[in-house]
């Protein structure tokens, strides 16, 4: 039997993800179970799903949801936060977004963080020198590598997470066995 094909110009699917999270955010007094479904673009890689996952649950707060165009979607971040009248409260944007998109999202929202599984210095670095509103105010905040690859190496369609947040410390427990790593945050200006 044949395998799957697809012709030029056909769109590829993206892959739908269940994580169920038990969450306990000490740093910030954030405690709750919930259940993220996360699409996968086929463009996105394992640890920019990862960190999209990661950084929802380290934004968590009511009002808070992935983008309805995700990565095809130029106008929106990839999670967004707003209140009940429908105006903006967070920006969140993943990976490495230009500078831009970081003057436009600080120009929309009052809050705009930015969560990247890449290098921090090379992220930070395009920003020097270039035209930012606010961006004094926006926050990076960089997931251990190692961590990610770890997680990549275990991820699953369907995965069930418990979240430990301290003093800048993540511990994800995946059945019987647990992961670190840090978050570091970094100022853009």
């Amino acid at each position: 039997m044949p395998g799957k094909v697809t012709f030029p110009g056909m769109a590829l699917t993206s892959t739908l993800y269940h994580f169920d999270v038990t969450l306990g955010d000490v740093d910030r007094g954030v405690y709750g179970t919930f259940a993220i479904k996360a699409a996968c673009h086929p463009s996105e890689t394992p640890e920019y799903l990862l960190t999209r996952v990661l950084a929802y649950c380290l934004e968590y707060t009511e009002g808070i949801a992935f983008s309805k165009g995700g990565v095809s979607d130029p106008d929106d971040p990839a999670l967004l936060v707003k209140d009940l009248t429908g105006a903006w409260v967070s920006w969140i944007e993943i990976g490495a977004p230009d500078a831009a998109r970081l003057h436009k999202a600080s120009k929309a929202s009052p809050r705009v963080a930015v969560y990247t599984h890449k290098d921090p210095r090379i992220v930070l670095r395009a920003y020097e020198g270039q035209r930012i509103h606010k961006a004094e105010s926006i926050v990076v905040f960089a997931l251990d590598r190692d961590l990610l690859a770890a997680l990549a190496e275990r991820l699953d369609r369907r995965m069930t997470w418990t979240l430990t947040v301290t003093e800048g410390e993540l511990f994800v427990a995946i059945g019987d066995e647990t992961l670190s790593g840090r978050v570091e945050r970094h100022a853009v200006a």
